[in-house]
């Protein structure tokens, strides 16, 4: 993965400010020359700076108001069969690996509280999922943000 500069950092702020801003925009905006603006996005996008669209999509609009954190403990050697698993969970939207007494962190989402015991019970099928410890999420209380890190650290 490619290590963001200044001029990257500046981009990507302007991009957040505005999301739909146009490359000729944010090169007038930035006083940067359109194809320098071109190759930055481009580049970003490559090294997965820039992630898909769906980051940005809100799942209450789309019908799945409910979301779930479910610690969760697996047989270690099944690690990458249990992650193939939840992949083709549509309702699983992200995982994470951890330290500690629980091996991933299952995020997902949900229609209702039937919903949730539906996925809850397709992830514990997963073969080499031990057990999982569900936690409602009752609000999201700071949004998902990287724009005060990319603020603090132009200069540095």
């Amino acid at each position: 993965m490619r290590t963001v500069d200044d001029t990257d950092r500046r981009l990507l702020l302007a991009m957040t400010e505005n999301p739909r801003s146009t490359i000729v925009s944010l090169a007038e905006r930035l006083g940067l020359s359109r194809n320098t603006v071109q190759s930055r996005l481009a580049a970003l996008e490559a090294g997965q700076t820039l992630q898909g669209y769906d980051r940005r999509l809100h799942a209450a609009s789309l019908g799945y108001p409910l979301t779930a954190f479910m610690e969760t403990q697996v047989d270690q050697p099944r690690l990458e069969q249990v992650i193939a698993q939840l992949r083709e969970i549509p309702e699983v939207v992200q995982v994470h690996g951890l330290s500690g007494l629980h091996d991933i962190l299952v995020r997902c989402v949900c229609r209702d509280t039937d919903d949730l015991y539906r996925v809850n019970k397709l992830i514990l099928g997963c073969e080499g999922v031990i057990r999982t410890d569900t936690s409602l999420a009752m609000g999201e209380l700071i949004p998902f943000r990287l724009a005060p890190v990319l603020e603090r650290d132009i200069g540095r």
